[in-house]
């Protein structure tokens, strides 16, 4: 099975992405994990995507590629994939597409988690981060056990520059502007899913596997 992961920042993709690799036993590949593994093995690719990473810019959609198609060629992609954060733009996912179609393979369906940007301006302040272990919390909906303490490794929980009001705009009319078009593209595919990511986080679960449980 192989899966994109839509939706906007703060709509709780992070969450339902590990869910979901570990019901169906295929990857979660970010692109921010993939940037940093190359970086800290200092592979050629890495390098460069640190070139730009340093000076502020985007990577261009040409690097990007080529890093996600040689993470899909490891073994654990051989069975299905979870893409989260690749494709940003329309145009890389004209490149994937057809990349996949030149092995022989297609995407099963591009999965967007639904959240109106009212909601995710309530939403993303709230968010905290372990700066150890990186596990998400939120003050509100998903709180640790102890305020402000990791229950995974006891560290005290931040709020990260990007969950803060100004950073969330930003992010929001980046969304708009540069990916929210692949929602469009994907629909004329057919391969669209929606589902409602206003609901509780087991119900948002549930609602997925519904959607996903006939495709493998």
């Amino acid at each position: 099975m192989r899966i994109i992961l839509l939706g906007p920042p703060g709509a709780g993709k992070g969450t339902q992405a590990h869910h979901i690799s570990l019901h169906y036993q295929i990857p979660h590949i970010s692109t921010g994990d993939i940037f940093m593994r190359n970086i800290t093995q200092g592979t050629a690719l890495g390098m460069q995507a640190k070139t730009y990473m340093d000076q502020g810019q985007l990577v261009p959609d040409e690097l990007t590629v080529k890093l996600v198609e040689d993470r899909l060629h490891e073994p654990d992609c051989h069975e299905g994939f979870l893409l989260d954060g690749f494709p940003r733009t329309e145009n890389q996912a004209k490149i994937l597409c057809a990349l996949l179609e030149a092995q022989k393979e297609q995407l099963d369906a591009a999965l967007l988690i639904d959240v109106p940007e009212s909601l995710i301006r309530e939403r993303m302040p709230g968010r905290r981060i372990c700066p150890h272990c990186g596990a998400t919390y939120h003050v509100q909906f998903n709180p640790p056990q102890v305020e402000g303490i990791c229950d995974k490794c006891q560290e005290n929980l931040i709020q990260r520059k990007d969950d803060r009001p100004e950073a969330v705009e930003a992010r929001l009319v980046v969304y708009t502007t540069q990916t929210a078009p692949l929602i469009a593209f994907f629909k004329e595919k057919h391969l669209l899913l929606r589902v409602d990511g206003t609901r509780e986080i087991d119900e948002v679960e549930r609602e997925i596997r519904k959607l996903l449980d006939p495709l493998v």
